[in-house]
């Protein structure tokens, strides 16, 4: 089964989340930022966990949802696992998509730890 890459440059892992684009895409307001990742953080958890006790359909829908948030604060690596799974559902791909999204997380409790201090 295909599974979302993760894109690489210069030998090391590209950033769980795109911090040039999602400055870009708020910007370069920091407040704002910081609320839509933790508005993406809340709602990456919450889809994800919905998709694992619904139909094809409604996880379709999930994953196009969690697709475009993803693309908004520069979560590729979720964006792709996403895609991937809107197009053809299996446990690998919503495995994959659970990584992810975990990876994503962890990125976001960091910068919003750093953006506290």
């Amino acid at each position: 089964m295909a599974q979302a890459a993760i894109r690489v440059q210069d030998g090391e892992a590209a950033p769980a989340i795109d911090r040039a684009h999602l400055a870009r895409m708020t910007f370069g307001d920091r407040a704002l930022e910081r609320e839509l990742l933790s508005l993406f953080d809340r709602q990456a958890a919450l889809l994800v966990a919905r998709m694992g006790a619904t139909d094809a359909a409604t996880v379709r829908a999930l994953a196009h949802t969690l697709k475009g948030s993803a693309v908004g604060v520069g979560a590729a690596e979720v964006a792709a696992a996403a895609a991937a799974l809107e197009e053809e559902q299996s446990p690998d791909r919503l495995a994959a998509l659970a990584r992810a999204v975990a990876h994503a997380r962890g990125a976001v409790a960091a910068m919003l730890a750093q953006a506290a201090d």
